[in-house]
């Protein structure tokens, strides 16, 4: 495993950490406490300490499996959550940024992680008027200050959203985590060297394009009600998606590469990105993830690239 030096904080992460979406139910699969200390064992023996995930993937679900499975080795772990959403029900939610909401939040969060501190709390997806909410970066300095956050972050959600990270510094964020991959490269226009002036350190979330960078789906596949692939997008948004991916495996991932491997691989080329955070459902997954970090690739693409 290689490790970078999360933007301004003191945390020096895995290249490769682990995404936990799936944990809350929503990407087709349910999961049992013992399923996932394995996959975090395995995480462990590869050399990943970097976790994300957020008190809207599940009801707390995500975080709670996460407390359980790594309690009794939590110094060991980066562990990196988000606020701002009320989980309902699969797929619904409701948007809070208000002060005394989030604080709600906060303890949540420390209850289903098993932990009196969060090494990465991040400002999840909301929208610029919710960004500039009165008193809530003033209240989430106060938990740094009190111990309970170690460092603040944002979460963009739009992978465009410049307005936010231009901010970051000035409300004591140092990560941006964004939607950033091959089939989706909006970032590199603006937020990524927008990240690399401030010295803020880079999430890549969905780094496989929600699994379509796997290599495993054909222009026949379909996806039900239960997977956030077949409730969040169109058939047609799927097709492309697939069939972008296909031409770049045919043209692109060099013959014997495992594809999943190539494509985490490509966004750490981006020497603003500190760490991709890719999902995973089994341990096999996990070590595949694991092993994009010894995966040598040289790319002249990306127009930071020094």
């Amino acid at each position: 495993m290689k490790y970078r030096r999360l933007g301004k904080t003191d945390m020096n992460v895995s290249v490769i950490g682990v995404g936990t979406w799936q944990f809350g139910g929503e990407w087709g699969k349910n999961f049992e406490q013992s399923e996932v200390n394995d996959m975090f064992a395995a995480a462990k023996d590869c050399g990943i300490n970097l976790i994300d995930t957020a008190e809207c993937y599940g009801d707390h679900l995500s975080e709670e499996f996460i407390g359980a499975a790594i309690e009794g080795n939590r110094e060991d772990w980066i562990v990196a959550t988000k606020f701002g959403h009320k989980f309902h029900d699969l797929f619904t939610r409701d948007t809070i940024y208000e002060p005394a909401m989030i604080l709600q939040q906060l303890e949540d969060s420390l209850k289903a992680l098993r932990t009196d501190y969060i090494d990465l709390y991040q400002f999840h997806s909301g929208n610029d008027e919710m960004f500039q909410t009165e008193g809530l970066w003033e209240l989430l300095q106060k938990q740094v200050e009190l111990g309970k956050i170690r460092h603040l972050g944002i979460s963009i959600g739009s992978n465009q959203n410049i307005f936010q990270t231009e901010r970051a510094s000035s409300v004591n964020a140092k990560t941006i985590q964004v939607v950033y991959n091959r089939l989706d490269r909006a970032p590199e226009e603006q937020v990524l060297p927008e990240c690399i002036k401030q010295d803020l350190g880079v999430l890549a979330r969905v780094p496989l394009a929600s699994g379509f960078l796997s290599g495993k789906y054909t222009e026949s596949a379909a996806f039900d009600k239960t997977d956030v692939r077949g409730n969040w997008m169109d058939d047609k948004a799927r097709l492309d998606k697939i069939t972008q991916a296909i031409e770049i495996k045919k043209t692109e991932v060099p013959e014997g590469v495992n594809m999943a491997q190539w494509a985490l691989a490509w966004v750490l080329t981006n020497p603003a990105v500190t760490t991709v955070i890719p999902g995973c459902k089994t341990v096999e997954q996990v070590k595949s993830n694991a092993a994009a970090a010894d995966l040598q690739m040289v790319s002249t693409e990306h127009p930071q690239a020094c």
